[in-house]
């Protein structure tokens, strides 16, 4: 049985696809305009994306995937900095820092580098003024964040070493990402290990 379509003409642009694949095109249209994008994901038109892990023309970096909405976040993709800011300590040992998920690295970001101890947070401050593209938004990865890297462009990580993530085990914890074999560990804050920042962006239909 042939699969029935869909056409939609607006203006000169028109576009015809199955049915259910135009159903969840329309939702996610309705998702974009009535849901206000999280501060970390920035609304952005684009007609062609990229093959993961491939370089995304003046998005600031490489497809790091896509990720579908939950909570308050809308669905969007990932951009990875196309290289490592270094290699930093996580910082604020001994600080168990509020407001933390293992999730939302640009809220984890944002809660590190305002903190009111004035404490240094060198991975999270060198990722919030990494600058590609003109694109000023990008942040330390959350845990989850990494490990998207990892399930789909492990390729772009370095194997050789550990990465920090915006995510906290314990006052003197922070978790870590290890691509060579997939692993999440957490190291103590005070070590260096490398960093590589990240920006949001939502794909409006």
């Amino acid at each position: 049985m042939k699969a029935k379509t869909i056409s939609v003409e607006i203006d000169d642009f028109k576009i015809k696809g199955p049915a259910e694949r135009m159903v969840q095109l329309f939702a996610l249209g309705m998702l974009a305009q009535t849901l206000p994008p999280a501060a970390n994901v920035q609304p952005v038109v684009s007609t062609a994306v990229p093959a993961i892990g491939e370089y995304w023309p003046l998005q600031g970096g490489l497809n790091g995937g896509f990720v579908h909405a939950s909570g308050d976040v809308p669905a969007h993709y990932l951009i990875f900095a196309a290289k490592d800011v270094g290699t930093l300590e996580w910082g604020g040992r001994g600080v168990e820092v509020n407001g933390l998920s293992k999730t939302d690295g640009y809220t984890n970001t944002q809660v590190l580098i305002g903190n009111e101890d004035e404490r240094a947070y060198p991975a999270a401050n060198a990722c919030a003024e990494y600058q590609a593209d003109s694109h000023h938004d990008f942040y330390l990865p959350a845990a989850a964040e990494l490990y998207q890297g990892w399930l789909n462009c492990p390729e772009v990580f370095a194997k050789d070493c550990y990465y920090w993530s915006s995510s906290q085990r314990s006052a003197n914890l922070a978790f870590l990402m290890y691509f060579d074999a997939g692993g999440q560990l957490s190291y103590g804050k005070y070590d260096e290990l490398r960093v590589r920042p990240v920006r949001s962006v939502l794909i409006e239909a």
